[in-house]
């Protein structure tokens, strides 16, 4: 009988789950009361991800008899191993709402000196982030010198950099010009230049400070030291030019989406990236953007590893990507359908999406989960449900 999720032969790779189950329960020991109810929760999914202690069920092979247990995935957004699907879903849909035009790819970001604000409060400081970089786009969108038009844009929030250290920025793509506002026709922007980056990035800088400091005066921001420090800390970061880069167009619109999909469901560090463990250090492969973009390899201890990694545990049902302008979701059908119309281009209407997560991976992938594993030949037919492990309740009700 073969009790694992993988096919006969396949070997483990040393992943996330294996770090958090070896050292996660001396972690929480010695950092349990630093730790979050989202970070402890994050923590536990990964650690129960795709083993008994979630259920799962049993399948046999109708030609050669073996037997395969399956354990459920724990579906933690912050989980490596729970978001191939989910990414490739999210690809899907957003396929139907692209556009026969060029894309733009900015990228805004929060000096370092604020990361000890943001990790303590990190809603309030992500939905700053937010509403600056949106506000930033809409603005310069409208003046007539760019575009003068509603463009539509796609936001993604990243908290972490290629080591793992905390990092907060986000990722945005960008119509290359958009629906004028009598829309009836459709405004290009040059065709290599979005807008200027010294005056995103000054608008941007300007308007999260702004916000920023408005919400300190309402005493809703955890602090702890005084106003004239606080008022001191900002007035020190409005010289400084901040990090805002517009990267070159996209041609493809299908490229856009899948270059985006990329970031939207990704995890502070994929499990292909992780080489090994040794003598209580991870080795993992990162790039090394400040020299010339080389790949290294880096070691840190396993409770290091771990910090940097609950860093970027995002606030309970925050939502990480947003949508604004002619690809916000209230609006989105319409405005879209009315951009497709004076580009003078056909759309097929887009079909809801009811195939199971079975059929899904095997047109994506090629991979029959139906079919036997091991002769090749056979069906897999479920035989028994498997309930949690120490749960008498159905799946999901424990």
């Amino acid at each position: 009988m073969h009790k694992n999720n993988s096919a006969a032969g396949e070997q483990h790779c040393t992943e996330v789950q294996d770090i958090f189950i070896r050292y996660g329960a001396a972690y929480r020991i010695n950092h349990g009361k630093q730790l979050s109810v989202q970070q402890l929760k994050a923590m536990r999914s990964i650690e129960l991800c795709r083993t008994a202690a979630l259920g799962g069920h049993v399948e046999q092979c109708d030609s050669c008899g073996e037997v395969r247990i399956s354990y459920n995935s724990c579906r933690n957004r912050h989980c490596t191993k729970c978001q191939f699907l989910k990414k490739e879903k999210w690809l899907e849909e957003r396929l139907t709402d692209f556009l026969p035009i060029h894309y733009f790819h900015v990228v805004f970001t929060i000096p370092d000196t604020l990361n000890p604000i943001a990790l303590n409060n990190q809603k309030a400081v992500y939905d700053i982030l937010f509403k600056s970089a949106s506000e930033t786009l809409k603005q310069l969108s409208r003046e007539k010198k760019y575009i003068g038009a509603q463009i539509g844009f796609i936001c993604v929030l990243h908290t972490w950099g290629q080591n793992l250290m905390y990092h907060p920025h986000i990722h945005c793509v960008v119509t290359g010009g958009g629906m004028s506002y009598e829309q009836d026709r459709w405004i290009h922007s040059r065709a290599g230049f979005l807008f200027p980056v010294k005056v995103m990035s000054r608008l941007f800088r300007g308007k999260f400070l702004a916000y920023l400091r408005e919400r300190f005066d309402k005493d809703r921001l955890k602090y702890s030291d005084d106003r004239e420090t606080f008022s001191a800390l900002l007035n020190d970061l409005y010289p400084k030019e901040w990090v805002v880069y517009s990267k070159p167009p996209f041609r493809c619109p299908e490229t856009v989406f899948r270059y985006l999909s990329n970031y939207t469901h990704r995890i502070a560090i994929s499990n292909h990236r992780i080489i090994k463990i040794e003598d209580d250090r991870v080795y993992f492969k990162w790039r090394d953007y400040a020299d010339s973009n080389k790949q290294k390899v880096m070691a840190l201890d396993a409770s290091e590893f771990i910090r940097r990694f609950l860093l970027h545990v995002l606030p309970i049902k925050f939502v990480k990507i947003r949508y604004y302008c002619l690809f916000a979701n209230r609006k989105r059908k319409v405005l879209l359908e009315k951009c497709r119309k004076i580009l003078g281009i056909s759309y097929a209407a887009h079909k809801e999406n009811v195939e199971s997560w079975l059929e899904m991976l095997l047109r994506i992938t090629g991979t029959d989960m139906e079919k036997c594993p091991y002769c090749g030949k056979g069906k897999m037919i479920l035989k028994e449900i498997l309930l949690p492990e120490n749960c008498n309740s159905p799946p999901g009700e424990c």
